[in-house]
């Protein structure tokens, strides 16, 4: 029989491990309590190393890093506002008439009339979302209380974004040099790695960023020619809500060519079939020729990463977390490959093949 184990636990291993427990619980209730703010700081992140490229190249023309940043900075918001000036008016104008067309349209379908009028002749749609919907809250306070969950949301979208202006001009200004100050905290012989893996982690997030953002501009612009072209009513608010849901990588253009060709049904079967036989050759076109030369350039992530990145992302922040998910996932399998390349160095160095080496050398001596 053999004898019994007796193994003890010192007060002080105890401690600490509650300590270290306690210690991660409190900083990930931390980071999901703030996790609106730390998505603002994401979105923030992103642009700066998507202005980035542009500083430096004013930097190497002989500005400083502050006059240079302002340069892009104050062109990036010009821009945006010249922008804002020819489009906003049209499309507030557009956006009014949709919302004002949208009941005629619910009443079309609801009567059976129109081109979508089958859902409601064949499948009674109408009755079924009826069904669904009765009961949910229709009384008074519940009205008041969306009202006030919409003035909130409003008020939280208008903070974020003074936010993220704010943010961005602050990592633009301060951010190489809080990372020679974090380089400064490692050791002298690994400086120079982690330096590179920065300056590739910046490459990767940055031609992502500016590559999705010329993805939507593609894709709201397309969306708004054929759009005229077809005759379709609220062509500019609609091609801009097609870049918008473009942002979102795999999924945002099959959302956007859905609603379009439901629009482009309702003002007539030729509009709606000619914008989905679009919508199938844009995205053909943009998941095989655009997305690669992004993606593939850029950030060199499997179809399979991409997708499960993006599932995570919208599960823990929304439509942000969709469209961060992607660079942070680059950035993962940067640090990751890194590390097993120098595992690997490290391993033939000082590996068998290393020491038989050494010892065949030693021998010829």
């Amino acid at each position: 029989m053999s004898p019994e184990r007796v193994v003890l636990f010192r007060p002080r291993t105890v401690l600490q491990v509650a300590g270290v427990v306690l210690g991660v619980a409190i900083a990930l209730w931390v980071v999901w309590v703030s996790r609106r703010v730390i998505s603002w700081v994401l979105v923030a992140f992103f642009l700066a190393l998507a202005l980035n490229p542009a500083v430096r190249l004013l930097q190497a023309r002989g500005l400083r890093r502050g006059a240079a940043a302002a340069v892009i900075y104050l062109a990036a918001i010009a821009v945006a506002g010249l922008l804002a000036a020819l489009f906003i008016p049209p499309l507030a104008d557009q956006a009014d008439g949709l919302a004002e067309a949208a009941p005629q349209y619910v009443e079309d379908i609801t009567a059976g009339r129109g081109p979508l009028g089958f859902l409601e002749r064949d499948y009674q749609v109408v009755e079924k979302v009826r069904e669904a919907t009765s009961g949910r809250g229709g009384d008074a306070l519940g009205g008041a209380d969306t009202v006030v969950a919409v003035g909130v949301g409003v008020l939280t979208a208008i903070v974020g974004f003074i936010t993220i202006v704010f943010l961005t001009l602050f990592m633009i200004l301060e951010g190489p040099a809080w990372w020679d100050r974090s380089l400064a905290l490692l050791p002298q012989a690994s400086r120079p790695r982690w330096r590179n893996v920065g300056q590739r982690i910046a490459q990767t997030v940055s031609g992502y960023v500016t590559g999705n953002l010329l993805l939507s501009v593609i894709a709201g612009v397309s969306s708004t020619v054929m759009l005229l072209i077809m005759g379709v009513p609220f062509a500019l608010a609609l091609g801009l809500v097609v870049a918008i849901l473009d942002l979102i990588p795999l999924a945002g253009a099959t959302l956007a060519g859905v609603l379009l060709t439901s629009v482009g049904f309702l003002a007539s079967v030729t509009a709606g079939v000619v914008m989905l036989i679009f919508f199938v050759l844009y995205q053909q076109l943009e998941n095989h020729v655009l997305q690669p030369l992004v993606y593939g350039r850029t950030v060199q992530l499997s179809p399979l990463v991409v997708l499960v990145s993006i599932l995570i992302g919208t599960e823990v922040a929304g439509v942000l977390g969709a469209l961060g998910a992607i660079p942070i996932a680059g950035t993962l399998q940067i640090v990751l490959l890194d590390w097993l390349e120098h595992r690997r160095m490290a391993a033939d160095e000082g590996g068998p093949a290393a020491i038989a080496a050494e010892a065949v050398e030693g021998i010829g001596h």
